[in-house]
């Protein structure tokens, strides 16, 4: 037992003790092409991770429609603690997982808007997150470490809309320690060598 988030964790009954549990990999997938260059850098890191992966694909996921009813009755289980209603699932899977991995291709200046949507439903008070007695949010999330792959066909990718944002909530929300950022850009500039560019990232992802 090791901080907060485990001490809440075995409370609430979101996690077994540590010596039960087996080290995993969370891998949420927002790359929607069959031939995604972003996808291609993940599966490199993932062969050097331990434990088994985890994979959310986000494309495939339905999530629900963040309406006044939706907030009405997220706010009523949250009060009452009812922290395992199946509402509450990928934010407790989110908060147990021991590494979290996020492939998203730059768009649009950010990223696709199935991640933001899985974000939505992970950002639960009482489960990846609560305040403390000053207002700041303290982290509950088992996760030291998440790194986030993007691919971008420009080199114009200001990252605080997308990475950046990530970040963010993963570091002051989930309390997660340490962020990786594994990019390759310029993909599709004429004339760029694409191999050569996603070699030279692959062999850093190595490295």
């Amino acid at each position: 037992m090791d901080g907060l988030y485990d001490i809440i964790a075995l409370i609430l009954g979101f996690i077994t003790k540590e010596e039960d549990k087996e080290y995993m990999v969370l891998f949420i997938n927002a790359c929607v092409r069959q031939d995604s260059r972003t996808k291609r850098l993940a599966d490199k890191l993932l062969t050097d991770l331990q434990g088994p992966v985890t994979e959310l694909r986000l494309w495939d996921m339905e999530f629900p429609v963040v309406d006044e009813d939706f907030l009405k009755k997220r706010d009523q289980l949250i009060n009452n603690e009812m922290f395992s209603d199946p509402m509450f699932d990928l934010a407790r899977q989110f908060a147990a997982s021991d590494e979290i991995v996020i492939a998203a291709p730059y768009w649009d200046l950010s990223f696709p808007s199935s991640l933001k949507q899985y974000l939505e439903q992970i950002c639960v008070l009482g489960v990846t997150f609560i305040y403390g007695p000053d207002g700041t949010p303290k982290g509950l999330c088992r996760a030291k470490k998440l790194t986030y792959l993007t691919t971008a066909g420009g080199n114009f990718c200001p990252l605080e809309f997308g990475y950046g944002y990530v970040e963010a909530l993963s570091k002051m929300f989930f309390g997660i320690e340490e962020i990786r950022l594994i990019k390759a850009a310029g993909l599709d500039i004429v004339g760029a060598d694409v191999e050569e560019i996603m070699s030279a990232v692959e062999a850093e992802i190595h490295g």
